[in-house]
């Protein structure tokens, strides 16, 4: 299936190029968000005119992207207690919400989804870098502590 992206898309391409996709992933994300529209002879001159408000809209959300970015160098890292059994291992795990939460204490809004963990759920006390995933074009390493729980 051929669509026109909208805005740029990660390993996928920028503003404004024709692409082809496998439909699953057409209907069922980039469509429903308005990242694309079908590639119809309407829509690609529609686009074609539209494309310099695209790309304002586009760098006007890597700037918004980039001042959350500041926040989150300013913040530097961020601390969770969390309960910890034997040997320094978590009874649980601390996954992208207890993060996300814990930025939020501290004062810098993050989404769940912006929060970016390597190698799954951390699992065991210490400090740990996870990646804060602000925009396509931006992503800023987190210092996470896990400290034991009193």
């Amino acid at each position: 299936m051929e669509v026109i992206l909208l805005e740029r898309v990660e390993n996928l391409g920028g503003i404004g190029e024709l692409v082809k996709v496998r439909p699953g992933y057409a209907r069922n994300f980039l469509l429903p968000q308005g990242k694309a529209a079908l590639a119809t002879k309407e829509n690609i001159d529609r686009i074609e005119a539209m494309r310099a408000e695209l790309e304002a809209r586009a760098a006007e959300e890597l700037a918004g992207a980039a001042e959350r970015a500041e926040k989150v160098r300013e913040l530097g890292s961020v601390t969770i207690a969390a309960r910890v059994g034997a040997e320094g291992k978590l009874f649980g795990s601390v996954g992208t919400i207890d993060i996300a939460d814990a930025c939020e204490k501290a004062g810098v809004e993050v989404q769940r989804s912006e929060v970016r963990l390597q190698d799954g759920p951390l699992r065991l006390v210490g400090e740990h870098t996870v990646d804060i995933h602000l925009h396509t074009d931006l992503s800023i390493p987190l210092a996470v502590n896990i400290v034991e729980e009193e």
